[in-house]
């Protein structure tokens, strides 16, 4: 089978773990391809809340291999505490038994985090990632595969201890290395995670070969891109197809399916501009119906009405096969919906996103208002998800306002809609047929 690609396709937190979770059941691996624990995937099981930050979504499919790979910067630290309360939680060890960690994958470091620290314009989550892929560009960072390198070499130790010294005594950081404690934070990783460090792009491609079905999960959403998003408010990876294989380390040929993730909605969280942001009552029923608050960092999202300009911006980036709709029931309840269409720019209309940061910020929303319909509860919701599934009849089984607004949503983006998520349970999803 040829692997599958699911993609945020606005400023994140659109509900990939859930996808990933539900997609998982039926494939043999789930790899992470970029970025860090910046990511917050949350997957619900009944009861069960499960928040993950590197350890893949699929890990709940105890028949899916697990890869975070080449192009992730991986903090072990934060994996160790993943993995004790995974342990804790189902009793597995999965490493080096389905879960594997790229030789090509970035550490991050104390002294990543200590520079992180710093940021105080772009709002980044302060966890290293940016610092760790700076190192990376400027080809001085550690990766897994060379812990075994440098374990017990002095000569590399003494001068990254200073190299890192010297960039947080230029930073302002009160924060210092030694070498003391870098070494032994080497020979920690290497004793905690040698077994399970491997070739992943290698084993990738055999499994693509062998015609199994690889899952490549995406961090962030493509408005974070570093090169196609909002710069300079963006994260430090390529968050868009262009990186799903090439991040994994296979060719993009194993690619047939693109799943963008969008809320029925739009959410942000840091600081840059965002055109349909609502600052009123309407604003606040989607925080607080739809709990908006970050998985990693636990931040209010910042919340508004669904933004077309921005969803043909990710399309064209990544070229989505299907779109997976979350968060509908969060409309629920409101008597009218809006949806941004254009922008008006110093006294213009435009249909495409704007390439700065200021002129986004100087945009004002031009919006087309549908009807809205009724709310309902998690039990009525999840009560239709199943009716819908069973049937065979699809979003059919949806008021039909909500219908109307997922036409008009397709028709906009120019792409079909594969999914729709009316709750935040694993089973709360309706397929489209």
């Amino acid at each position: 089978m040829p692997a599958t690609v699911i993609l945020g396709a606005q400023w994140g937190d659109e509900g990939k773990g859930k996808l990933v979770d539900r997609l998982a059941e039926q494939a043999t691996w789930v790899a992470r391809f970029q970025g860090g624990n910046n990511a917050g995937h949350t997957v619900v099981l009944g009861e069960q809340v499960l928040k993950f930050h590197l350890l893949p979504s699929g890990i709940t499919r105890k028949e899916c291999h697990l890869i975070l790979g080449d192009g992730m910067v991986v903090d072990p630290w934060v994996l160790d505490t993943e993995l004790k309360g995974w342990l804790e939680s189902s009793g597995e060890d999965p490493k080096g038994d389905r879960l594997f960690i790229s030789e090509r994958a970035h550490i991050i470091l104390p002294y990543h985090r200590f520079m992180d620290s710093l940021d105080k314009k772009i709002g980044t989550t302060g966890r290293g990632i940016g610092p760790t892929y700076a190192d990376k560009i400027n080809r001085v960072g550690l990766r897994f595969g060379d812990v075994a390198e440098v374990l017990g070499d002095d000569a590399w130790t003494t001068a990254t201890v200073a190299r890192m010294n010297a960039s947080l005594e230029a930073a302002g950081a009160k924060d210092r290395i030694t070498h003391e404690n870098l070494a032994g934070n080497i020979q920690w990783i290497h004793d905690t995670y040698h077994h399970c460090i491997a070739n992943t792009g290698l084993m990738l491609d055999n499994a693509l070969k062998l015609g199994e079905h690889v899952i490549l999960e995406g961090a962030q959403g493509c408005l974070l891109d570093i090169d196609q998003g909002t710069f300079p408010f963006v994260t430090s990876s390529v968050t868009s197809r262009g990186n799903a294989t090439h991040g994994a380390g296979i060719h993009p040929g194993h690619v047939e399916e693109v799943i963008g993730i969008t809320k029925a909605y739009i959410t942000r969280v840091g600081h840059g501009a965002m055109p349909t942001e609502l600052n009123d009552e309407v604003g606040e029923h989607m925080g607080t119906v739809g709990h908006e608050f970050g998985t990693t960092t636990g931040r209010p999202r910042r919340c508004g009405w669904f933004d077309a300009v921005v969803m043909r911006h990710a399309q064209r980036i990544n070229g989505f096969t299907g779109l997976a709709l979350t968060k509908l029931d969060v409309l629920g309840g409101l008597e009218e919906l809006k949806i941004c269409v254009a922008y008006e720019l110093d006294g213009k209309e435009i249909t495409e996103l704007p390439s700065t940061a200021s002129a986004i910020a100087r945009c004002k929303p031009i919006y087309i208002t549908m009807p809205g319909f009724p709310s309902l509860s998690l039990p009525e919701w999840l009560a239709m998800a199943a009716s819908a599934n069973k049937s065979g009849k699809g979003i059919s089984m949806l008021p039909l306002a909500a219908q109307q607004y997922i036409a008009k949503l397709e028709t906009l983006v120019g792409v079909p809609c594969t999914s729709v998520g009316v709750g935040p349970d694993r089973d709360a999803t309706i397929d489209c047929v």
